[in-house]
Formats: structure tokens, C-alpha cells, sequence
């Protein structure tokens, strides 16, 4: 996994690195002999943008779909803090991991382990190492935000959706991994919306004004939700919208 980090991150962040390599450090000989050490451009912008690294990474996988249903789940049930933001972040991690994993199985295969063991150069990494990723990107992206981003980008037309670059093609990935992610979240509300209607329903009936709604029909939306066996719907249903299972 941190091989596969460290390749993407490099990937997008150090376009321009030499097939053989960075020189991180340059030593300089001075006439009295004694030396002079200095760390490249290079080597400090990798340090300093090293804390982008989970944004990009994130960004480019199913973690947000799942994190933001996870989350839109949570306020439908009615529970503000259970499960709490640890446990919904740990759980979109993990299932983000099970869901990629033939993407990273692919990135590994094709390019880091042929990098490792020198049979490609760094740049040809790299190349290969793009491709599973935009095929998993452009698998989940609407073509409607795939052109809408082209067009701000300024291309007007692509000779392929593989052609589109990464800088076109991320973007429109997370904002249709949004899209995606509200529709999933709505259709997980309705049921508990309904709860909350007939039990506000009944106690404004039986005149039971002064009582919230939302305490009566917590623990009716916990029953609902444990009966129909809840939290292995969700998470089909998420690995499922992903094309796994079928």
C-alpha cells in the first residue's frame, strides 16, 4: 500500500522526474576543503507537498462515496455522534481498501513491481501505473462532468474518454462520486423519513404535543434498522454500486 501511495503521489505532484531519478543531495568541495551540502528543489517539494498525499489518494478512490453515505446514513437514523466520526472514517477506509484492491493488485503488477526489479524505467512507472486508475475513474464518472470539465480545462474535444488528462478526469470523478453518493444517501433516508412522519402523526393525535418526535422514533428507526439487517445492506449495497458482486 505505501509503495502504491508513494508511485500515485509521485505520479501527479513530480511530473518532470528523470528516468534516473532525484539527486536528493549535492555536496560542493570548497578550495579549503572543506564541504558544502544542499537538497535539491526537487527533494523539498516532495517533502512539503507530502501532506497531499491523502487528499489525492482519496480523492481518486471510492472513500468519498462511502464516507458521505456513511454520514447521511447516520443523520437519517437520528443518531448525531453513534457510530462516531473515528469509526465512519476506519469503516470507509477499510471498505475503500476491499474495493480497490484489484485496482492496486493491477497498479502492483504492471507497474511497481516491473520498477522495482528494473525492468521499467521511472517514467514508464508511472505511464502504466495511470492506467488502472483512470480505467476505475472513468468506470464511475458521468460523462456530463467528464465534458463539463473538459470544457473549463479548455478541451474542447477529446478523441477518447481514455484520452482525457488527470487534471480533467479527477475533478469530474468527485463531483460525480457526490452526485452518486446523495442518491445512494436519499434512498437510505426514506424509510426512516417515514418513521418519523407516523410517529409524529400519532402524537400529534393522541394530543402529545409537548413530546418530541425525534425521542419517540429513535428507537423505533434502531429496531427497523437492526431487523433488516442494516449494516450488511449498506455495505453491499455501497461494494455493489462499485460493479462487485456482479
Amino acid at each position: 500500500m505505501t509503495k502504491w501511495l508513494l508511485l500515485i503521489f509521485v505520479m501527479l505532484f513530480v511530473p518532470n522526474v528523470s528516468a534516473e531519478g532525484i539527486d536528493a543531495l549535492t555536496i560542493t568541495t570548497n578550495a579549503d576543503g572543506t564541504q558544502d551540502y544542499s537538497v535539491t528543489l526537487q527533494v523539498l517539494a516532495i517533502m512539503t507537498a507530502l501532506s497531499f498525499i491523502p487528499a489525492a489518494i482519496i480523492m481518486m478512490t471510492s472513500f468519498t462515496r462511502i464516507i458521505v453515505v456513511l454520514a447521511i446514513l447516520r443523520q437519517a437514523i437520528g443518531l448525531q455522534q453513534t457510530p462516531s466520526n473515528q469509526v465512519l472514517l476506519g469503516m470507509s477506509l477499510f471498505l475503500s481498501i476491499f474495493i480497490m484492491a484489484p485496482i492496486y493488485q493491477q497498479v502492483n503488477e504492471r507497474a511497481i513491481e516491473p520498477y522495482l526489479s528494473e525492468q521499467v524505467t521511472s517514467m514508464e512507472a508511472l505511464e502504466l501505473a495511470k492506467e488502472p486508475m483512470k480505467a476505475f475513474m472513468l468506470s464511475q464518472v458521468r460523462i456530463k462532468d467528464l465534458e463539463t470539465f473538459a470544457k473549463i480545462a479548455g478541451y474542447d474535444q477529446l478523441d477518447s474518454p481514455e484520452a482525457t488528462p488527470l487534471i480533467v478526469l479527477i475533478p469530474a470523478f468527485v463531483t460525480s462520486e457526490l452526485q452518486t453518493a446523495f442518491i445512494i444517501g436519499f434512498m437510505f433516508f426514506i424509510p426512516f423519513l417515514i418513521v418519523d412522519l407516523v410517529v409524529a402523526s400519532v402524537l400529534m393525535a393522541m394530543g402529545m404535543m409537548m413530546l418530541s418526535p425525534m425521542i419517540v422514533s429513535l428507537p423505533f428507526k434502531i429496531m427497523l434498522f437492526v431487523l433488516v439487517d442494516g449494516w450488511s445492506l449498506v455495505m453491499g449495497t455501497l461494494a455493489k454500486s462499485f460493479g462487485l458482486g456482479t
